[in-house]
């Protein structure tokens, strides 16, 4: 009975013969989707530059991307009638020609939009300029600190930028300054001690044209520090020290402190943490000692850091004025420890950037390749 089953499966097998191999139909097929596909990609590059042409016209509106973005999307319908117009065969086509045709669209349009829109193809956008003058109010003797974060999408060279001074007599200085790593870097020594306000003029310009002015001031005054209020002689514990200090010292927090007899520093805290332009010490604190003669320096140090920058940039403010003190017999003077600002200090800034349309290019990417993985796996 085996022996049977054996004989009849070898006759079933003899039987079976292979399809015949039709070649020409094959080659055309092939032919066909290379011509598609080279449709596709010759279209995907037509509609960039019409996109790029849009994208150009809608500078400055707030749907810009969205509005190219959809010019781009809706134009994969033309590849239908482009086949047809062109007599392409496409009774076998299929969804996966179909799905490869319009994959091969959207990835030229992206990527030769993606091009277009950036340098050094394109440029719309002036260069930016992030200031800070350290400090914006300045005691006789002291300097200032000009430091400026310059950056352009094309990047920006020394010999495009100015910096400019105007003095309280009116004379205009131009002076050499440092420019490293995005950062404009000078110091104003001010060696004839004039007092009064300084315009300062920064100009950036990008290699097309783009230009970006930044004007501010700065200023020297013996009233940038000074104690406004207080006992000098026979000074008790609880007898309150009040410092004025111009609140244009900084745009950010700054630190007021003093030294006694060129001795340690101490910290000196705000009557209102809010405020910039009023702080308070006593003799309480630790440095001061019953029944002895103190000659008081007043400073403050201003600090800034620039985003996503660590390095710190600082500068001091010292009061040109020396304040004589004399304690009593209190002993509660010098009994109590240095206080810690309470204001919060400069420091460094960190934020990531935000995502645009390069994200909208990767996440539209990614989900092709996924539809195409999908597409292949149920083909098989």
């Amino acid at each position: 009975m085996a022996k049977k089953r054996r004989e009849k499966d070898e006759d079933e097998e003899i039987d079976f013969k292979l399809p015949k191999f039709d070649e020409a139909k094959f080659l055309a097929k092939e032919r066909r989707n290379v011509k598609t596909l080279f449709i596709s990609f010759i279209f995907g590059i037509v509609i960039a530059f019409i996109c790029f042409g849009f994208w150009s016209l809608l500078d400055g509106s707030i749907f810009r991307w969205e509005l190219v973005l959809l010019v781009g999307v809706f134009n994969i319908s033309w590849l239908r009638y482009i086949f047809a117009r062109l007599n392409i065969d496409l009774t076998d086509f299929g969804r996966r020609g179909w799905f490869g045709s319009f994959a091969t669209y959207i990835f030229t349009w992206l990527i030769v939009l993606t091009i277009l829109v950036n340098p050094p193809f394109y440029d719309n956008e002036a260069p930016t300029i992030e200031l800070a003058i350290l400090p914006g109010a300045q005691e006789p003797g002291g300097t200032v600190i000009i430091a400026a974060e310059i950056i352009d999408n094309v990047g920006i060279h020394a010999q495009d930028i100015s910096l400019k001074f105007i003095n309280p007599n009116g004379t205009e200085l131009t002076p050499d300054f440092q420019y490293e790593n995005n950062i404009l870097y000078y110091e104003y020594t001010n060696p004839s001690n004039m007092q009064g306000e300084y315009d300062v003029t920064i100009q950036a310009t990008d290699i097309n044209g783009f230009v970006t002015t930044i004007n501010t001031t700065f200023r020297y005054s013996n009233d940038a520090l000074n104690i406004i209020s207080s006992i000098f002689k026979d000074l008790r514990s609880g007898d309150p020290i009040i410092i004025d200090a111009d609140e244009d010292i900084s745009i950010t927090n700054f630190r007021v402190s003093y030294h006694l007899d060129h001795g340690n520093e101490i910290n000196i805290s705000r009557k209102d943490p809010n405020k910039k332009d009023k702080y308070e010490t006593t003799a309480e604190v630790v440095g001061w000692h019953p029944k002895n003669n103190y000659t008081m320096t007043l400073s403050a140090e201003t600090t800034y850091y620039f985003m996503n920058n660590p390095i710190r940039y600082n500068n001091t403010v010292i009061d040109s004025t020396t304040y004589n003190f004399s304690t009593s017999t209190d002993n509660n003077i010098g009994t109590e420890p240095v206080d810690e600002p309470n204001y919060i200090l400069p420091y460094p800034r960190y934020v990531a950037a935000t995502p645009g349309f390069e994200l909208l290019v990767f996440i539209i990417s990614l989900i092709i390749v996924i539809l195409m993985f999908k597409q292949r796996k149920n083909h098989r």
